[in-house]
């Protein structure tokens, strides 16, 4: 079992029903209507709800900052990369592909990022990366529990299955040359993002089909990674409405 934590992570966990449940912790002071609803989603769900005290509800989490409400439950399933690109949203497969990325809340932020621009799936590495913490998960406010994620033992080899699929793979690199708004992005793509600093490793990187880049006006040279790959999958969503 599991422990995730914030209204939003254990509400969207209950909707999306792909986790089992031992039980839903309230903080014993809580009793504003948000919570009530919750409470009644819990019942009406069949999962148990135990009233505690914060103190143990921080012991549970192992953090202070689950606004008062945390589940254990089953750990997410993971998906495989063949359902993602068969259960595509759109004309065009969109996939977000995470090479290396350490922070739960960069993880978690990118997943709510992906969910919103109607990617298809993210895609993140078995080792030397994060998994999906109780921190990503309340970090992408419970999108996690809706968008298939796939875990893979090697991203470049993965890069290499997606070519065969026919899906292009675009890597965002302070190096890259052309403007990530300049490419057409009309296509089965996957958005490859590397590690905070570290940027994508070299062979993810000449695994990649384009290279493109965020110009920046300012002193400093790139973006935090949530941000950039935020930038990046709404300039898809915002060219596939386009093309409509």
């Amino acid at each position: 079992m599991v422990v995730i934590y914030g209204i939003h992570a254990v509400s969207e966990a209950l909707k999306s029903g792909a986790r089992s449940f031992e039980y839903v912790g309230i903080a014993r002071e809580r009793h504003d209507q948000r919570v009530q609803r919750l409470i009644d989603d819990c019942r009406a769900s069949g999962v148990q709800v135990r009233f505690l005290p914060r103190e143990q509800l921080d012991r549970t989490a192992n953090t202070n900052t689950h606004q008062g409400v945390v589940a254990v439950t089953s750990g997410k399933q993971y998906a495989d990369v063949d359902t993602l690109l068969e259960q595509r949203r759109g004309e065009y497969s969109f996939l977000v592909v995470l090479d290396g990325v350490e922070d739960p809340h960069n993880l978690g932020a990118l997943i709510r990022s992906a969910d919103g621009a109607g990617a298809d799936g993210v895609i993140i590495p078995e080792r030397r990366a994060v998994g999906l913490t109780g921190t990503a998960v309340k970090a992408s406010a419970g999108a996690s529990e809706h968008l298939p994620i796939a875990r893979v033992t090697n991203i470049s080899r993965t890069l290499g299955e997606l070519k065969e699929r026919n899906v292009w793979t675009v890597g965002l690199d302070e190096r890259g040359t052309q403007s990530y708004d300049e490419l057409d992005y009309k296509m089965h793509c996957a958005i490859v993002l590397g590690a905070e600093g570290k940027g994508l490793h070299d062979l993810v990187r000449k695994r990649c089909d384009f290279l493109v880049s965020i110009p920046m006006l300012g002193h400093v040279p790139s973006l935090n990674v949530s941000v950039a790959g935020a930038v990046v999958m709404y300039e898809v969503a915002r060219q596939r409405r386009a093309g409509k």
